[in-house]
């Protein structure tokens, strides 16, 4: 882990990446690039329908644009996220559809596409080991799907539980248990009965549980997956815990309990929230500004304490709708903007007395 008592920090922009001509929703960095010679990739998906590839060059150290996914999605594109070996692209769009992408000969080719949502749907994820996807929508529902061979995906399950729209599913790093989050102000875990095909919904996190009191935009894991961060129209972030142990031997009811809230940093909405494998909590907000957060190391006493590592006021020029840490790069962060934009940032450390 990084010593972040030590040094001070900047958040500097490498790269704005310029093509989508609507604002940009998501952005995803795909697995494995960016690593032992393999140059770093990633995706963004827009209001213009539209999903954008943008690879570094080894020459330049830049990102070009290396292709336009168009002419599938009629709709805004709301969410885009690689699956864990890299191999495909899931796309979730306004259309009620998702479509899931591959790079066959040169291209990519929509190869698979899943439709059943009555509505737009906001957000896809895939579970760790690939072998299942999640979407959610506006119809206040969240479906599982099962990956079977030859590109074919049959829905497993249809969850309602939620009472409004749905903004986001996110699988668990390590454990096939999926959350999702919306308007209804909730956050839900959902866990599969036994040896059955069912899922259930094993917790909710509201308000009666120190949860939030508007909508809930975003969550992401830490590396362990024993922590949630989830963010919302409240302009709080939250810190959820869990006994990593007792979920891991297969206990779907692991509770998640609320240890910590960070408030009076952001006064707009929190759209999106990213923890980083080396603990770093990002934040993208509609006050245009990226703002990271660390584990502080005086709270212990009663239980962990977040502090305020750094604010980039003025990231962008509109609303930050994403932020995203590479995976292999531990200090690179993807965001992407009602601005049209998406940026590459780098985190550097001047360490005080250092020359």
């Amino acid at each position: 882990m990084m010593n972040f008592a030590d040094d001070n920090f900047e958040l500097n922009e490498i790269q704005k990446l310029e093509g989508h001509t609507d604002r940009v929703w998501s952005v995803a960095w795909k697995p494995a690039t960016g690593v032992d010679g393999v140059p770093a990739v990633v995706s963004s998906c827009s209001g213009d329908k539209t999903v954008r590839i943008w690879e570094q060059s080894p020459a330049t150290g830049y990102f070009q644009c290396k292709a336009v996914l168009e002419e599938t999605h009629t709709r805004t594109v709301r969410s885009c996220t690689w699956s864990p070996s890299g191999k495909l692209l899931a796309t979730a769009s306004f259309d009620s559809t998702t479509a899931i992408w591959e790079y066959v000969g040169g291209d990519f080719e929509c190869v698979s596409t899943l439709e059943g949502h009555e509505n737009e749907v906001k957000s896809v994820s895939w579970n760790a080991s690939g072998t299942l996807l999640a979407t959610c929508g506006r119809d206040k529902s969240v479906w599982i799907w099962e990956v079977l061979p030859h590109n074919e995906f049959e829905c497993v399950s249809v969850l309602q539980g939620h009472t409004q729209d749905v903004k986001m599913v996110q699988w668990h790093p390590t454990v096939d248990i999926l959350f999702s989050c919306s308007y209804d102000n909730t956050i839900k875990v959902w866990a599969e009965d036994g040896d059955s095909d069912d899922w259930h919904c094993a917790q909710t996190l509201g308000e009666l549980n120190s949860g939030h009191t508007s909508t809930v935009w975003a969550l992401s894991f830490n590396a362990t997956g024993d922590k949630m961060v989830s963010c919302s129209d409240d302009l709080t972030t939250k810190i959820w815990a869990t006994d990593i142990v007792q979920l891991q031997s297969g206990n779907g009811n692991a509770p998640w309990t609320h240890i910590c809230t960070l408030s009076g940093y952001h006064d707009r909405t929190i759209f999106s929230v990213h923890w980083s494998r080396e603990g770093i909590i990002c934040s993208g907000s509609a006050d245009n500004a990226i703002r990271l957060f660390v584990e502080s190391e005086d709270g212990l006493v009663g239980g962990p304490t977040y502090k305020l590592l750094l604010k980039k006021e003025k990231a962008h020029d509109m609303d930050v709708n994403a932020v995203q840490w590479s995976s292999k790069e531990n200090k690179r962060l993807a965001s992407g903007s009602d601005d049209g934009s998406v940026k590459i940032w780098d985190l550097t450390t001047t360490s005080p007395g250092c020359f």
